[in-house]
């Protein structure tokens, strides 16, 4: 496994509730967000990426449904984590943070899986750099949350969850 890879796919950390769960989410980040606490807290918050999981994973609990978690620094170690999605997940959060903005790999592994997902990202990148007011990820997103800190997490959680479940409703 390369270096800076911290892999929990394939459901190695559940949050589950009492009762099987609904619908199994997988949560995928990338590069450089396992810096989270260090580095530019006046952009990204004081939040390490351990607290957001920790908090992501109760979240996910409280609302009954099974929570998967990985970090990756590498453009294919994120592209692997979504080909594994399939058949595995009923839909992800995704912060592809830089490669948001540059990554047709990440987008075509997107495409070819087809797992409904939130694009989550701590900052607004609207209000950052002109370099990243474009993402390469949203028109293909269910919905996308940003600019909310480490609450952006649990808000494209509940949306997340909340789509899903109102699509197997009907």
């Amino acid at each position: 496994m390369p270096p800076g890879e911290r892999p929990h796919g394939g459901f190695p950390r559940v949050a589950q509730n009492v009762g099987p769960a609904v619908v199994r989410i997988a949560v995928l980040n990338g590069p450089n967000l396992n810096l989270l606490g260090e580095r530019e807290p006046e952009v990204y918050g004081r939040a390490t990426l351990a607290e957001i999981e920790a908090a992501t994973l109760a979240g996910a609990r409280a609302l009954g449904v099974e929570c998967s978690w990985t970090q990756t620094n590498h453009e294919g170690g994120l592209v692997d984590a979504i080909q594994g999605l399939r058949g595995r997940a009923d839909g992800a959060l995704i912060n592809a943070a830089a490669f948001t903005h540059t990554s047709l790999a990440v987008r075509d592994a997107l495409l070819a899986v087809r797992v409904p997902f939130v694009e989550v990202h701590l900052s607004n990148i609207f209000a950052r750099e002109a370099e990243r007011h474009r993402s390469m990820l949203a028109d293909l997103a269910i919905g996308v949350v940003m600019g909310f800190g480490a609450e952006s997490y649990r808000l494209g959680l509940e949306g997340l969850v909340a789509h899903l479940r109102s699509r197997h409703a009907r």
